[in-house]
C-alpha cells in the first residue's frame, strides 16, 4: 500500500512530471487523430475503388479490340452451378480512351477521357453507379428530361441537322419520282459525365453558399472522338448531358464520361464486343479466391481474372506502407516522452537517496523500492495516454468544425476539397487501434522508467545514510 501512496504523492507534488504526462497525452492524441484521418481517407478510398470496379473482373489482355460474345460467359457463368450461388449480378462493360470537346462561353475546351459504354440497368445492379448520380440519383438512364430536351432543341434549332442525306430520285420511264422517306425526328444520343469535368471549384461561394460552377448544363452538347476498332480510323458523334457522375474521387470525376454500351459498340463498329465484365458476389461471400480460380478454370486464359484488389494493388499498398511509416515517425513523440521519463526519475534517485536508504533501514526491500519507481512511470503513462484519448477522439469528431475555423482565422484553405470533392474529412475510430496506441504509450513510460528504477532498488542502505 506505501508504494501507491508515495506514487500518488510524488504525482501531486513533482509538477516536473506534468511535462512527462503532456509529452504522452500530446503523442496519444496525435497518433489518435493521424490514425482515424488515414483510416477515413482508406476506407473511402476502399470503398469507392470496389464500387467502381466490382469484386471480380473479366478484363481483355487487349483494351482496344476487346473479346467477343460476352452474352455467352456470361452464360457459361450461370450455368456453373458454384459460381451461380455465389454471383449476385453481372455488367459488360466497353472502356476505351477518348476526346471529349464542349464550348463554354466563347471558348471551345477538349481534354483526354475514359468513353465507358455500359447498360444502365445491369452496371447498377453491380453497384458503384446509380447511386453516384447527380440528377437521377438511383436511377440510372440515358434520357433527358422535358426541360433538358427542349433546351438542347433550342440549342441546335440553328445547327446542321446530323441525319443522313436525302438521296435524290429521278423518274423513270415517265413515271414520276417516288416520295421521299419520312425525315426522322432527331433524338440525341445522352451521356453522363464525371463530375469534375462538367464542374469547376470556385474560390469563392455564390450566393447560395455553393463552390461548384457548372460548365454543362444539362441538354448541352459534347463531342466525342475516338478509334473504330478496325483499322483503328477515328470517329466521333454528338451526345448531349443528361447526368452527372460524382463519386468524389478526382481521377475518376475528371475522366469518366458514360454512354450506352449498343451505341458505342456501333460508333467504334464493335458489335457484340466488350472490354470487361464486371461481377458483383453474393453478400457474406468469404471464398472469393475460389471464385477467381474457378473463372480461370473456365475460361482457360482466354480472358484475365482480377479482383478489384488486384487492379488497385499498387495504391493500396502504397496506403497502408505510408500510415505504417507514419505511425513508427509518430510513435518518436512518445518515445520523447520516455527519455523524458528517464531523465526525471534519475534525478529523483539522486534527490531521494536519503530517503530511500531510511527506507530500506526501516525494512522495505529491493522489490519494494522498484515497485514504487515502476509504478509511478505507470501512472505517468495511464495519466498521460487517458488525457490523450480524450483530447485525440475529441479532436477527430469535431475535425471539420476545427477545420472550418482555422481555415476562417487563418484565410487558407487547411483541406483543399479540390483534390477530393469531399464536402467533410472523413474519419474512422476504430477501438482496436486506440487500445494499441494507449498500451503502447503505456508500455514505453514504464520501459523507460526501469532503469531508474533498478538503480534505485539495489541501493544499500548503509551507503545511502554515510553523509547523513
Amino acid at each position: 500500500m506505501y508504494q501507491l501512496l508515495l506514487c500518488w504523492r510524488y504525482l501531486r507534488t513533482r509538477y516536473l512530471a506534468m511535462v512527462c504526462i503532456v509529452s504522452v497525452m500530446l503523442g496519444v492524441a496525435t497518433l489518435i487523430v493521424v490514425n482515424s484521418v488515414m483510416g477515413g481517407f482508406s476506407t473511402k478510398l476502399r470503398e469507392r475503388l470496389h464500387g467502381l470496379l466490382s469484386d471480380v473482373v473479366l478484363e481483355a489482355y487487349d483494351p482496344v479490340y476487346g473479346f467477343a460474345h460476352p452474352e455467352h460467359k456470361m452464360a457459361v457463368i450461370r450455368s456453373d452451378p458454384f459460381l451461380n450461388e455465389r454471383i449476385e449480378a453481372m455488367a459488360p462493360t466497353l472502356e476505351i480512351f477518348a476526346m471529349i470537346q464542349f464550348s463554354y462561353g466563347q471558348s471551345d475546351l477538349a481534354r483526354p477521357v475514359r468513353l465507358i459504354g455500359i447498360e444502365p440497368e445491369s452496371r447498377s445492379r453491380v453497384g458503384g453507379f446509380a447511386e453516384f448520380l447527380v440528377l437521377n440519383k438511383n436511377q440510372a438512364k440515358f434520357e433527358l428530361t422535358p426541360e433538358a430536351r427542349q433546351y438542347n432543341e433550342m440549342r441546335n434549332r440553328f445547327k446542321p441537322a446530323m441525319q443522313p442525306t436525302p438521296i435524290a430520285f429521278e423518274s423513270v420511264d415517265g413515271k414520276p419520282p417516288p416520295d421521299q422517306p419520312p425525315s426522322r425526328e432527331f433524338v440525341p444520343e445522352c451521356a453522363i459525365l464525371g463530375y469534375a469535368i462538367s464542374h469547376y471549384r470556385a474560390d469563392n461561394p455564390d450566393e447560395h453558399g455553393n463552390h461548384d460552377v457548372r460548365l454543362l448544363q444539362p441538354g448541352d452538347d459534347v463531342i466525342l472522338t475516338t478509334i473504330s476498332g478496325h483499322g483503328l480510323k477515328p470517329c466521333n458523334a454528338r451526345f448531349a448531358v443528361c447526368d452527372y457522375f460524382r463519386s468524389e474521387m478526382s481521377e475518376y470525376d475528371s475522366n469518366y464520361v458514360f454512354v450506352p454500351l449498343e451505341y458505342l459498340q456501333k460508333l467504334r463498329t464493335m458489335e457484340g464486343r466488350v472490354t470487361s465484365i464486371q461481377i458483383r458476389l453474393k453478400d457474406g461471400v468469404t471464398d472469393r479466391a475460389a471464385v477467381v480460380q474457378r473463372l480461370k478454370q473456365l475460361f482457360q486464359g482466354g480472358v484475365q481474372v482480377l479482383t478489384w484488389e488486384d487492379k488497385q494493388g499498387a495504391l493500396l499498398a502504397a496506403i497502408s506502407i505510408e500510415k505504417g511509416i507514419l505511425n513508427i515517425l509518430l510513435f518518436l513523440i512518445i518515445a520523447v516522452a520516455g527519455f523524458g521519463i528517464l531523465a526525471i526519475f534519475s534525478m529523483i534517485v539522486v534527490e531521494k537517496t536519503r530517503d530511500i536508504g531510511i527506507m530500506k533501514a526501516l525494512g522495505a526491500s529491493n522489490g519494494g523500492i522498484l515497485k514504487i519507481f515502476l509504478g509511478y512511470g505507470l501512472l505517468l503513462g495511464l495519466l498521460g495516454a487517458a488525457l490523450g484519448t480524450v483530447l485525440g477522439v475529441s479532436i477527430t469528431v469535431y475535425i471539420n468544425e476545427i477545420e472550418h475555423f482555422l481555415a476562417h482565422a487563418t484565410g487558407q484553405e487547411i483541406f483543399p476539397r479540390k483534390v477530393y470533392y469531399f464536402d467533410k474529412i472523413p474519419t474512422d475510430i476504430r477501438a482496436w487501434q486506440v487500445a494499441l496506441v494507449n498500451l503502447g504509450s503505456v508500455a514505453i513510460a514504464v520501459l523507460f522508467s526501469v532503469l531508474p528504477a533498478l538503480r534505485a532498488s539495489l541501493l544499500h542502505p548503509v551507503r545511502a545514510l554515510r553523509y547523513e
